[in-house]
């Protein structure tokens, strides 16, 4: 009989060793995973970010350079033209 829960034991507590181990396994994976999507997605955020910001400096210029033409459709005389 004592023989028989020594091997018990021994079992319980190698299967639960091998448990453990494969956790901290899948704790790790899950960590690496979560990390590269949140460097995935800033990396995606910061370049729609930046691709908005320039249609915007885009969308001023031409708008602005509507505004600063005359109503005949011609561009008024700069500096360089007087």
């Amino acid at each position: 009989m004592n023989t028989q829960l020594t091997k018990l034991f021994a079992g319980f507590v190698l299967s639960s060793a091998w448990l453990l181990s494969s956790c901290a396994e899948v704790k790790e994976a899950g960590r690496t995973i979560g990390h590269t999507t949140r460097n995935v997605t800033r990396e995606i955020g910061h370049g729609t970010r930046d691709v908005v910001k320039e249609i915007g400096h885009g969308t001023r210029r031409v708008v602005k350079s509507i505004g600063e033409e005359s109503p005949d459709g011609t561009e008024p005389a700069t500096e360089d033209d007087k």
